[in-house]
């Protein structure tokens, strides 16, 4: 079991990464039409809204919940909350949003196994993404009344040392969840897959909404009109002599 641990949570977390940030680069080198969210809109638009609406707000408050929550040194927050009231602010919030997300990828997957033109429509990956997230839901949901097992924050604390070993590339990682539940160790497992996953899915569609930040630092685009009659104005390096 030592020896699963050790590979599950001290290597596979590199394999996924690594797969995450080339797997990505060398898609949108080589295959930049496949490059989309491939969206099925013009079919059960009003299911897709609200499914699509609901997921999205879950996902990201979870996505930026989990990055401070993990990757946040104790002791920058220990002055300010504790661990366990830490630990259950993300209980409440994490469950909230959890819900959230959950109801919105189940619609988004009753809807497309439903109805036969998104059915057949689909991409096997479309599918299996859906029901990856919807199991990943789940599990993370499922957690919440373990960690009301214990609030003191101390399995919080031993998760977030883990990531930060990991992304700091500090050795011994696998160590600080030697005592975490088959749930927690499952839904971390899964949250590593699905970065495996994502150059291969529609997921890769996130790196262009970060990408259209840049559009805030580019200059503004400087438009002429020509009206009828009036000759625009040219520098005199520009000029022709008659």
């Amino acid at each position: 079991m030592k020896t699963l641990d050790n590979f599950l949570f001290g290597y596979y977390p590199y394999i996924c990464l690594t797969v995450f940030l080339l797997g990505s680069l060398i898609r949108f080198d080589r295959d930049q039409y496949t490059w989309k969210s491939d969206s099925s809109q013009l079919l059960r638009a009003g299911q897709l809204r609200l499914g699509s609406n609901l997921f999205h707000i879950g996902i990201l408050f979870l996505l930026a919940g989990h990055t401070v929550g993990l990757l946040t040194p104790h002791f920058l927050y220990e002055p300010f909350i504790s661990a366990g009231h830490k630990q259950l602010m993300a209980m409440i919030s994490g469950g909230f949003f959890g819900v959230l997300g959950f109801l919105g990828v189940t619609i988004l997957l009753h809807r497309r196994l439903s109805d036969p033109r998104i059915r057949v429509n689909s991409k096997g990956s479309d599918i299996l993404l859906l029901w990856l997230l919807w199991l990943q839901f789940a599990l993370g949901l499922s957690t919440v009344p373990l960690s009301a097992q214990h609030l003191d924050g101390s399995m919080m604390i031993k998760l977030a040392e883990w990531a930060q070993h990991i992304v700091t590339f500090r050795a011994g990682a696998p160590e600080f969840l030697a005592d975490a539940g088959l749930i927690f160790k499952a839904h971390m497992f899964l949250g590593m897959t699905i970065f495996l996953v994502f150059p291969f899915t529609r997921l890769v569609h996130v790196w262009s909404g970060f990408g259209t930040l840049a559009y805030v630092m580019r200059p503004y685009q400087l438009v002429r009109s020509r009206r009828l009659g009036v000759t625009p104005t040219m520098p005199l390096s520009q000029q022709r002599p008659n």
